[in-house]
């Protein structure tokens, strides 16, 4: 198999207005599809960011179902001429950042958190080269 990328990441929420206000509105990812009560999609570069509610897919009938519950984890990646632009965003728009991180090659990385309590992470490119 020769795999070129994810090209979807899933997170389940409970509140797809929350995740709406928070994806698009603090984190600036265009909004591609909204479901009331099932789930909300979101570009994030290449790829794209699902997020559902668990009650509505735990039992799905059309595919295969699936949920999840507790602390998920995603990290975006940005430039690393945007990654102090993108750090000052996020602190702009109030949220908590909850942990720096040094990596090889003298990259950081930064880890926060959404209103679900998921862990985010902003990662420069190069952190995987």
């Amino acid at each position: 198999m020769n795999f070129t990328q994810i090209k979807e990441n899933c997170l389940y929420v409970d509140d797809l207005d929350k995740a709406q206000e928070f994806y698009q509105g603090k984190l600036g990812m265009p909004l591609i599809s909204k479901v009331d009560g099932r789930h909300i999609f979101f570009r994030c570069g290449t790829s794209v960011l699902l997020c559902f509610n668990p009650e509505a897919t735990k039992e799905e009938k059309n595919l295969p179902p699936h949920f999840a519950r507790g602390k998920q984890h995603l990290a975006f990646e940005v430039s690393q001429t945007d990654y102090e632009k993108t750090l000052n965003k996020v602190k702009k728009e109030g949220i908590w950042i909850t942990h720096f991180q040094k990596w090889k090659g003298d990259l950081e990385s930064f880890y926060f958190e959404d209103p679900f309590g998921h862990v985010l992470e902003i990662v420069p490119h190069g952190i995987w080269e």
